[in-house]
Formats: C-alpha cells, sequence, structure tokens
C-alpha cells in the first residue's frame, strides 16, 4: 500500500496561516499559563527573600537568601510580589507562634523587614537592663560563650570587638546568650553592652490584631521598641501587615566573590549555612 505524505508546502496557504496561528496560540497561552503558576506558587507557597542587615545575627547573616512560607499566617495583598489596590485584611488568617521569625511589610514605608515575635495580643512587654519582661517575668537568659562571626565584605562589626582567631583571620566577638520564650522556643541574642533607647523599655500590652518582634542582634535592631518611622522602628506591627514565616537558608554568600571568576563563586559561599531550617 502507498502512503501518501503532504509538506507544509503541498498544504493551501489558508491552512498554514491556521496552523501557525494555533501554534502561536498555543505558545502564549503556555507562557500564560507558566506566568500563572509562577504568580500563584509566590502568593501561596514559597517567596524567595534575601537579608539586608545583621539585625538577626547569628541566626540570620546579611546576604542570606531564604524562603518564606506564605501560607502559614493567611493570604493578603502583601503576599503578592508586587502592589495592588486591594481591600485589607487576610483570608484564612492566623496568629504567629511566639518565636516565629516573620517577614512583614514595615507599617509606614511598605518595605519587608525580618524580626523574631516575642509578644502576641494581650501580652505585656518591657525591657529593662538589656532583659526581656514579658507578662510580667523576665525571659530565662542563660550566658553563653562569647560568639565570633568571621569578617567578611557582608559582615561588618558594628560596635563589636574585632578580634583574630586561631587561624590569623579577623572574626567579631559579641557577647551572647540563650534566651527562652514561655512553651519552648529558644534561640542566641547578642548584646552589644548597654546601649541607650535599645535597653529600656516601658511596660505595653499589646494591642488585638498586633504583634511585638525584636532582632536577635538586640543592640543593632530597630524594631517594636522603636517607634513605626520610615527607615526606623517598626513599632506594634499589625497583623495585617504579615508576608510569611522564614523556613529555610538556600544560599549564602560572604561577598568576597570575584564575579569576573567563577571559582570565586564557590569558595564565597558560606556552605555550613545553606539548607538551615529557621
Amino acid at each position: 500500500m502507498d502512503v501518501k505524505t503532504q509538506s507544509l508546502r503541498d498544504t493551501p496557504p489558508a491552512a498554514q496561516t491556521a496552523r501557525m496561528g494555533e501554534s502561536w496560540g498555543g505558545f502564549v497561552w503556555f507562557i500564560i499559563k507558566l506566568l500563572l503558576a509562577v504568580l500563584a506558587f509566590r502568593v501561596f507557597v514559597f517567596s524567595p527573600f534575601s537579608i539586608p542587615t545583621e539585625s538577626m545575627l547569628p541566626r540570620l547573616m546579611t546576604a542570606d537568601y531564604l524562603l518564606a512560607a506564605k501560607w502559614p499566617y493567611g493570604i493578603s495583598r502583601h503576599s503578592l510580589p508586587f502592589d495592588l489596590p486591594l481591600p485589607d485584611g487576610r483570608l484564612f488568617a492566623r496568629t504567629p507562634e511566639r518565636g516565629d521569625i516573620v517577614i512583614f511589610k514595615h507599617p509606614v514605608d511598605g518595605q519587608d523587614y525580618i524580626k523574631r515575635v516575642i509578644g502576641l495580643p494581650g501580652d505585656r512587654v518591657a525591657v529593662v537592663n538589656g532583659e526581656v519582661l514579658l507578662n510580667g517575668e523576665a525571659l530565662r537568659r542563660e550566658a553563653l560563650p562569647a560568639l565570633e562571626v568571621p569578617m567578611s565584605p557582608n559582615t561588618l562589626c558594628g560596635s563589636a570587638d574585632v578580634v583574630r582567631t586561631a587561624e590569623g583571620a579577623e572574626a567579631c566577638r559579641y557577647t551572647a546568650f540563650r534566651e527562652t520564650l514561655p512553651g519552648g522556643p529558644s534561640y542566641t541574642v547578642l548584646d552589644l553592652g548597654t546601649v541607650p533607647g535599645a535597653d529600656t523599655f516601658a511596660e505595653v500590652t499589646v494591642p488585638p490584631g498586633r504583634l511585638f518582634v525584636m532582632g536577635d542582634n538586640r543592640d543593632s535592631s530597630l524594631d517594636s521598641r522603636f517607634e513605626a518611622a520610615a527607615g526606623f522602628g517598626v513599632g506594634l506591627v499589625p497583623e495585617d501587615l504579615l508576608v510569611g514565616r522564614a523556613t529555610i537558608i538556600v544560599w549564602s554568600t560572604d561577598g568576597s566573590a570575584d564575579w569576573g571568576n567563577p571559582l570565586s563563586w564557590f569558595s564565597a559561599a558560606r556552605w555550613n549555612r545553606i539548607g538551615n531550617l529557621l
């Protein structure tokens, strides 16, 4: 039996045009579906964030890149990767737990901030001589050995002491404590000594729908101890400004890479941080 084949040249012009139109239409529809899938992933599942400051040392370092889970606290217009004039409020809203590391929009300038939740609605929070009091009781605080953080272009010592390690490299030495919240969450906090404005905070009661947040690097964090102002403190953060919960570090670099030297890309990576759960 003879089998006849038909080439594009044998196809009538009108049919050729229709097929090409279907092909382009299918490709455009594929791109639209891909974009919608990416958008849905960023809105409902995970979204990437980078750490720009040392306010959450030692848990998070400048130039850590992490994924934030978007679903734990509900979905709002702040879950979108761009601003749209949508109504305020959250769908499937849930209040964070004490100790969660949360990402939220600054109440004034709308920038992304990351801090640890210390006080929930109804809690009374104060700071006395650098120690946090929650509902009238000081949080358990245990002294740790001095913490040394290697210096690099992405890690500056600020007011910390600069020391030499056994290998001869420079490092930032911090006084460190293990702080524990009611219910068990514990984490390391840093203390640079007496810092006016940071070590004393008169007791406040956290109102409904608000959170009291602090950075782990206590004397280098503009958080709920400071009135909300653009580029400054965040005050008592509205829960409706929550974006997500920090989940896992997916990349980290000390900033020493030379983009013209691919080998330095690997030597600059902080491999011991990649994959750390938060």
